[in-house]
C-alpha cells in the first residue's frame, strides 16, 4: 500500500534515494524495485531487519535491476549519518507526526537533499485525524505515538522554513479514515468483530487492487483521503 504516488514522485535507475522512518519498508521497496540506489534508514532494529530480509528477498527474484542497490541504516532523522548533497530523493513518509523536533528533521533533508533533488512527506491529514484524537486518547497518547496534527498550510510553512519548494500534492487512503474511527470508537486495542471484518476488506483491497474499489477510492481520496502527500524540490 504506498502513499507516494512515483508517478508523480519519478524514481529510476541512477536516483539515490533516502526512505527517512522507512518502517516496514513499503516505499523503499519500491524505489529498489524501479531500479534506484536506495538507503531505508529508521531506529527501529526489528524493522530494519525485516526491510534488509525483504530486499535479499527482491534481489534473489530479480525484481529490481542489477545495476540498482539497497542498503539499511539505523539513523537518528535529527542527525543524519550522510554528506552534503548526498541523495536526489528523500521520502519522509507517515514520520514527522511522530518528531518533536520537525523543523531540524526538515532542515537535515534539506542538508542531505541535492540541489534540484525532489522530496515527498506524507503525515495523516488533519481532519480525519482530529476525529481519530477525539474518540480516543488511545489512539495518540503511547509511545512513539502522534504529537501533532498538521494542517496542509503548516506542513508547507514548514518545507519553505527548510529552503524547501513545494510542487503539489493530494490526499491517499480514504478507505482508512472510516477503519480508524471504528478502531478509536471501539477502543485500539479492543478486538471487534465489525473492526476485524474491515480489516479483511482493506487486506482484500491490498492483495487485489480490484479497479472498482481503486476508482472509488481515487474519487474519494479529496474528501475523506486518511493521508496529506506534498511534493517539493530544492533549488
Amino acid at each position: 500500500m504506498l502513499t507516494v504516488d512515483f508517478d508523480r514522485f519519478r524514481v529510476g535507475p541512477g536516483d539515490r534515494v533516502l526512505d527517512i522512518g522507512c518502517g516496514d519498508g513499503r516505499h523503499a521497496y519500491a524505489a529498489y524495485k524501479r531500479g534506484a540506489d536506495v538507503i531505508a534508514a529508521d531506529l527501529d532494529d526489528t524493522a530494519l531487519k525485516d526491510v534488509r530480509d525483504m530486499f535479499a528477498n527482491i534481489a534473489e527474484a530479480g525484481e529490481a535491476p542489477a545495476s540498482a542497490s539497497a542498503l539499511t541504516v539505523r539513523a537518528n532523522a535529527l542527525r543524519l549519518p550522510f554528506p552534503d548533497g548526498a541523495f536526489n530523493r528523500v521520502i519522509v513518509a507517515e514520520t514527522l507526526e511522530h518528531i518533536q523536533a520537525d523543523r531540524a528533521v526538515l532542515a537535515e533533508i534539506s542538508r542531505v537533499l541535492a540541489p534540484g533533488g525532489l522530496v515527498v512527506a506524507t503525515v495523516p491529514r488533519w481532519w480525519p485525524e482530529r476525529i481519530c484524537w477525539l474518540l480516543s486518547d488511545e489512539y495518540h497518547e503511547v509511545e512513539g505515538g502522534h504529537i501533532r496534527i498538521y494542517r496542509r498550510g503548516e506542513l508547507l510553512g514548514r518545507l519553505r522554513e527548510a529552503g524547501l519548494r513545494p510542487l503539489g500534492g493530494h490526499h491517499a487512503h480514504a478507505l482508512h479514515s472510516p477503519y480508524w474511527w471504528l478502531k478509536c470508537a471501539v477502543g485500539p486495542d479492543t478486538d471487534h468483530r465489525l473492526c476485524e471484518l474491515y480489516h479483511r476488506f482493506l487486506v482484500w483491497d491490498i492483495m487485489r487492487s480490484p479497479r472498482p474499489v481503486r476508482l472509488a477510492e481515487r474519487v474519494l481520496n479529496p474528501v475523506l483521503g486518511k493521508s496529506l502527500v506534498v511534493y517539493a524540490r530544492k533549488p
